[in-house]
């Protein structure tokens, strides 16, 4: 699937509010990801980071670039594109946005708001150390593949619950950033 496909897929359809998510009896912090699709090669990949070590929310964990929205920030957008830039070195213009998924609230308290976007040229990565280890590509094709996408359930205070997790090459993806993979891919695989 190349960037004009995945457009039209992604347009075409109206977005899902079907996202598996976290029960939530007050309002969580909320946080914005970005969803960095690039092309190569006539062939879709998702821009993943890995958190540094250090933090405090999710250590290593795979993850989008993003964080918790700001009083500056006009919108789930702004932050995204705002938190891309600080974490990678993606500028907001260098980006097509396409849309928002809804949000999807988290046991640990935050509700995320994913944005989706196309990065429109090749960008040198500038990885800010104090908040991202590593940052890597994936094929859109792999994740697409039902194969590769997998559930479990957890039991949390006796109710019944999905995570999602994605194991690709030595990486492990799990959690929130996999469960927005998963409604990504079924968004735009269906006919």
């Amino acid at each position: 699937m190349n960037k004009h496909e995945f457009t039209l897929r992604y347009k075409l359809h109206q977005l899902t509010t079907a996202i598996t998510s976290a029960p939530s009896t007050y309002l969580g912090r909320k946080a914005a990801v970005l969803i960095p699709i690039i092309e190569r090669d006539q062939q879709l990949h998702l821009l993943l980071t890995q958190r540094a070590m250090h933090l405090r929310h999710h250590p290593g964990q795979i993850s989008f670039p993003g964080g918790k929205v700001e009083p500056y920030d006009t919108n789930a957008v702004e932050t995204a594109l705002r938190e891309a830039q600080e974490e990678i070195g993606l500028m907001a213009d260098n980006v097509e946005v396409l849309g928002v998924f809804p949000a999807h609230k988290t046991f640990t308290g935050f509700e995320i708001t994913p944005v989706v976007a196309l990065v429109k040229q090749p960008f040198e990565l500038i990885i800010d150390p104090g908040e991202v280890a590593d940052c890597f590509t994936v094929p859109l094709s792999f994740f697409i593949d039902n194969n590769n996408r997998h559930q479990v359930f957890h039991y949390r205070h006796g109710k019944r619950y999905h995570v999602h997790f994605m194991p690709f090459n030595d990486r492990f993806i799990w959690g929130v950033t996999a469960a927005i993979i998963d409604l990504l891919c079924r968004h735009v695989a269906r006919r």
